[in-house]
């Protein structure tokens, strides 16, 4: 085979290889990023939902907003986030035998901080020193 010929073919081989893979890692860019789009949009209305079942603001449809956001959150978010609401949950229920504004602080930390990070959203400072609170209106600290 003539040389010309073979630098020619071996050229047009790899630009068609090097547009492949680009293109097929601009697509997995942006599949990664309305994804999280998605997830951003999930925790948003999560945390929404949430704030309006503190305190007075707390109403029945605010409680049910919540619950769907809180089933509908299953949807997007990683089991470290699950396992932290689930936790959350058992620390806020009616139910709960032994409830306490400690138990509650430190499950709603560890609930944001699973969510920070399932969103790549990493603390600068040390995570044991975070401290996340909700805030109502008419509530006094």
């Amino acid at each position: 085979m003539d040389t010309p010929v073979l630098v020619a073919a071996i050229t047009s081989a790899a630009s068609i290889l090097v547009a492949a893979v680009t293109f097929f890692l601009t697509k997995r860019k942006e599949r990664d990023a309305e994804w999280r789009k998605q997830k951003l949009e999930h925790y948003r209305e999560f945390l929404d939902a949430l704030s309006g079942t503190v305190g007075t603001d707390s109403t029945p449809e605010a409680q049910q907003r919540w619950a769907r956001a809180a089933n509908t959150i299953g949807l997007v978010a990683s089991q470290s986030v699950l396992l932290a609401l689930w936790q959350f949950q058992d620390a806020i229920a009616r139910s709960n035998p032994n409830p306490s504004k400690q138990a509650h602080d430190d499950a709603l930390n560890r609930l944001m901080l699973a969510i920070r990070l399932d969103l790549d959203v990493s603390p600068a400072d040390d995570p044991s020193t975070f401290s996340f609170r909700l805030w109502c209106s008419g509530v006094k600290d």
